[in-house]
């Protein structure tokens, strides 16, 4: 079991598909002050293991603009997960030695035609978990779920679980194209970073209950997790890249420091609105409350600072 940190440890992991959007800055908003509130440290973790959905250039625009901003972070921690391969790879063959997973030839359309479907999409029946499919490297690996529920106590979302085999089955952790699925990599680079509680939005609640069951099968400890509300535009679509966010102005950090807090629920001062970003950021450590935020799950968009 990997030893828990001895102090607060949290974390910002963006996928460089685009450039940093309001929505993501309300994600780093929270995380960063939530790490620094607690004496803590903040990580920034570039998920890079998808690279048919990259955008050449963004991840280092996702940095610049963080800096922009007004995060500090020790970037000698940085860490990018394509340069972690080899580590998945390894987790991953443990599984299989250990007879925690197993080969799935399923496709995906194959799927779709015969499989229920449950919360988490596609219910999989389990049609390879005895086949004894041979390991190849484009095939793909399932982990072995049971009928133990996976609790889950969200600081902001409150006490939920789900019971994984019903509602969705053995899950993917290395995907039919031979990239390392996003449970997998999210969850050995938790524990390998020694994070201590996950802020993200409530988009990715579902995900923790697949990450918690990994964790308890790896030994690894499991974080806290804070869930924030999702921005959403005026269709009340999550505000993504995938769906067209903009990139934020490079020239108002300011604004949007300011804008990002007010959506959180943090109520600055009108008499922030000329304030330098200096003067913005030692507000919001001196009077965040993340306890603020409970029982909201998605809000607007927030054009300008009230």
């Amino acid at each position: 079991m990997t030893a828990p940190s001895s102090i607060y440890r949290g974390r910002f992991a963006p996928s460089p598909t685009g450039p940093l959007h309001f929505g993501s800055l309300v994600t780093a908003v929270a995380s960063y002050l939530q790490a620094k509130t607690n004496n803590g440290e903040w990580l920034v973790r570039i998920e890079d293991i998808d690279p048919p959905r990259e955008i050449g250039g963004a991840a280092q625009s996702i940095l610049t603009s963080l800096d922009t901003h007004g995060f500090a972070w020790d970037k000698s921690l940085e860490l990018w997960q394509s340069s972690r391969l080899s580590n998945y790879r390894r987790v991953t063959q443990a599984l299989l030695d250990d007879g925690h997973a197993y080969v799935c030839t399923c496709s995906r359309q194959q799927l779709k035609r015969t499989a229920a479907s449950g919360p988490h999409g596609i219910i999989y029946p389990g049609t390879c978990r005895d086949a004894g499919h041979p390991y190849t490297d484009t095939a793909s690996i399932r982990l072995i779920t049971d009928e133990h529920p996976v609790s889950l106590h969200d600081q902001i979302q409150g006490d939920s679980s789900a019971n994984l085999s019903a509602e969705s089955g053995d899950f993917l952790i290395r995907r039919g194209d031979g990239l390392v699925a996003y449970q997998l990599a999210v969850t050995v680079d938790d524990a390998h970073q020694e994070i201590t509680e996950v802020v993200r939005g409530i988009d990715l609640l579902p995900s923790t209950y697949f990450q918690i069951h990994l964790q308890h099968v790896l030994g690894s400890t499991t974080p806290d997790y804070a869930h924030i509300p999702i921005v959403v535009d005026a269709s009340g679509h999550k505000l993504s890249k995938q769906n067209g966010a903009k990139a934020l102005d490079p020239d108002n950090p300011e604004l949007n420091i300011l804008r990002a807090l007010h959506f959180l629920e943090q109520s600055p001062p009108k008499s922030l609105s000329h304030a330098t970003l200096n003067e913005i950021w030692g507000w919001a450590l001196e009077n965040w409350q993340i306890s603020s935020l409970r029982s909201i799950t998605e809000k607007p968009e927030i054009g300008h600072f009230p």
